[in-house]
């Protein structure tokens, strides 16, 4: 029985925090469902009909992650007017994402549409929930529709395969893709770089094994369960944006913002270099994220 006890105690401490983001998206999910209900919404779920209940939501997030993280947003001035891409690291949980989802539409009433990996869209009862946030599949086409209106529009080229088998060295798992540059040059629009420091010191993944890594290879679905939730210090950098060049190749787009995204690359130019022993500890440690929290000289 003590066994049994302790053992429960463990798994609780690692995956309580995990498991309550979990409790509190399908939560706001229903609370759109009773908003949807009692006003007879039926308009786009991307129209102002349904800024005041996004607005609600972009506060209790902004909320947890101002008690939790002590959460900043940095150089949202880099941001352009119109549209854009931004291209973000992914954490084993993307909750600094949410964050910054949050903090933006809270201080510039703006919504970015977000590319996300095809299972999310099979998880059950989250269906309004995406499309009230502009949640998309993110196919060429679906990304030029929202660039060409005016979106910002988000992608993280390393998306499920970097969550579950990156780790605290913040190594880019990207691949071949360039889907996102591609884009970029057809729309004519700036891709514009984003990382948070620490995300992955306040959520982990279990060392990478063989038999997860052909598991998702072979299924494209996440079996790893993250574990963590530690109050660590959380600060989101909207970098510099790389304008549109129409006499650069996609390929060397992607080397271009690998180099000036990412201030935790090792292979990078000195500016990017200074930057990285400034906001970023490599290998990550959680002891002086959590203590972080508690450096004013920082803020």
């Amino acid at each position: 029985l003590i066994i049994a006890s302790l053992t429960i105690s463990a798994i609780l401490v690692f995956f309580i925090v995990p498991l309550t983001i979990v409790f509190f998206i399908y939560l706001t999910n229903i609370l759109l469902l009773i908003y949807q209900r009692n006003n007879e919404v039926k308009a786009d779920p991307l129209s102002d009909v349904w800024d005041s209940v996004r607005k609600t939501i972009a506060s209790f997030w902004d909320i947890y992650a101002r008690i939790w993280h002590g959460y900043e947003l940095h150089g949202v001035e880099n941001l352009p007017e119109g549209p854009g891409i931004l291209v973000y690291y992914h954490g084993a949980i993307p909750i600094d994402y949410l964050y910054f989802l949050s903090r933006l539409f809270l201080w510039k009433k703006r919504i970015c549409l977000s590319v996300a990996d095809h299972f999310v869209f099979r998880l059950p009862g989250l269906k309004l929930l995406l499309e009230v946030t502009g949640v998309i599949p993110g196919t060429r086409e679906e990304c030029l529709t929202a660039l060409k209106n005016g979106y910002l529009v988000s992608i993280s080229p390393g998306g499920v395969r970097e969550a579950l088998f990156s780790d605290e060295s913040y190594q880019l798992m990207w691949g071949n893709r360039k889907g996102f540059a591609q884009v970029a040059l057809e729309a004519k629009v700036p891709i514009i770089p984003m990382y948070t420091q620490n995300v992955r010191e306040g959520y982990r993944m279990f060392k990478e094994r063989r038999f997860f890594r052909q598991l998702y290879e072979s299924t494209r679905l996440p079996f790893t369960p993250p574990y963590g939730g530690l109050p660590v210090k959380f600060r989101t950098y909207v970098g510099k944006p790389i304008p549109y060049d129409p006499n650069i190749t996609a390929e060397e787009l992607v080397e271009k913002v690998c180099k000036g995204k990412f201030i935790f690359s090792f292979q990078t130019k000195t500016a990017v270099q200074a930057l990285i022993s400034k906001h970023q500890t490599i290998p990550g440690n959680i002891w002086k994220a959590l203590l972080e929290r508690f450096d004013k000289r920082r803020k």
